[in-house]
């Protein structure tokens, strides 16, 4: 998917996040609240590794892409955009990822 299908995904979250009804799974899981988005989040991530371990292409596509989008719905409940993010990133790829790490840890 590229950014501007993230973008698409995410736009959509926010809609169902105000007006999903109950026909909505996002809805649904926004409704559940923080920690049962949290604990799929947690699942989702888990499947991404163990079907990354088995080498079994596409079942990692499809964890991927339910890993991205349940971050995705956390992202919208804690009010954290996909420009807010990528604006970090693009900060973090002016210097080498070990020196960021560096500078992360001074105080």
């Amino acid at each position: 998917m590229s950014a501007h299908g993230l973008d698409r995904l995410a736009a959509i979250i926010a809609e169902r996040a105000r007006d999903g009804g109950a026909q909505s799974y996002t809805r649904r899981l926004i409704d559940k609240g923080l920690p049962k988005i949290c604990k799929k989040l947690g699942e989702e991530a888990v499947e991404v590794v163990i079907a990354a371990l088995a080498e079994e292409r596409p079942e990692l596509v499809g964890e991927i892409a339910d890993l991205l989008y349940h971050l995705l719905v956390m992202m919208q409940v804690k009010g954290i955009t996909l420009a807010e993010v990528s604006a970090l990133i693009e900060g973090r790829m002016v210097q080498s990822g070990l020196e960021e790490k560096a500078a992360r840890k001074q105080p």
